[in-house]
């Protein structure tokens, strides 16, 4: 009975020594993969204090008597916008550029290593703040979110559930050995989720400048946030993430 070459050669040199290329070449993306978490990670942590060292400034410039109490927002009276906006767009485009650089793989893992960095910045600026000046108070506490097109407000624990699911899908799709990838479907739902659990934060600031303008909105005191209409944005959003991670919508092994 006659033998091909490949089955001499399977013979001789044994399975494992014929997948330990591919083998090898898992091992060093897993550990370079991890190497690079491990970076992404440490810059997201640096910048939280670097941008909460900010505010704890801007907070005793402002409210020179009492640090710890945001509203009335009387900082909108002096603050320069320009200058705060300018501080914000930085921010993010830092985020993303750091993101971009450090994967270089589908668009869908370039935004997974985006959301990680921007969940990790987010989760540990509210926990340096909480070192610095014991802020937030509450689990509840309102705070200022973003200024970019106008302010955002609401609980801090809301960026916050959203940054941990960032960091949680993010991590996980940076670490899959599948080729993780948003469909229409999951692109659909994750967008659906994201305008909607957006309009919540948008809401107070815009509905108190068209009833009183920017005079209105310096003296805004929180009262009442859309939890009706964030709660399920925050499920779709969650949804969307995780029909990448299943295993019909995944497109065959990952191969950096």
């Amino acid at each position: 009975m006659h033998t091909t070459t490949y089955q001499k050669v399977f013979y001789r040199a044994g399975p494992a020594r014929l997948f330990r290329p591919e083998i090898k070449r898992r091992k060093n993306a897993a550990a370079k993969m991890k190497r690079t978490l491990t970076l992404l990670t440490l810059y997201a942590i640096t910048m939280a204090l670097l941008e909460s060292a900010v505010v704890v400034y801007m907070r005793r410039l402002y409210y020179p008597d009492n640090p710890l109490n945001l509203f009335p927002l009387q900082f909108l009276n002096s603050y320069d916008s320009l200058l705060e906006i300018s501080r914000e767009a930085s921010t993010i485009a830092m985020i993303l550029i750091v993101a971009l650089l450090a994967e270089r793989g589908s668009t869908t893992r370039r935004f997974a290593a985006f959301v990680y960095v921007f969940g990790v910045w987010d989760l540990f600026y509210y926990f340096w703040l909480k070192v610095l000046m014991d802020w937030p108070v509450s689990w509840l506490e309102w705070d200022v979110l973003f200024l970019i097109p106008i302010l955002w407000l609401g609980p801090w624990i809301c960026p916050a559930m959203i940054a941990l699911l960032f960091v949680t899908w993010g991590f996980h799709a940076l670490h899959s050995t599948k080729n993780i990838s948003f469909t229409s479907r999951s692109l659909v739902v994750f967008i659906c989720g994201a305008i909607t659990g957006l309009i919540p934060f948008l809401q107070p600031a815009a509905a108190v400048m068209m009833e009183g303008g920017s005079e209105a909105l310096s003296q805004y005191t929180p009262n009442g946030f859309w939890w009706w209409l964030f709660v399920p944005g925050f499920l779709l959003m969650t949804w969307g993430l995780g029909l990448t991670l299943r295993g019909e919508e995944n497109k065959g092994p990952y191969k950096p």
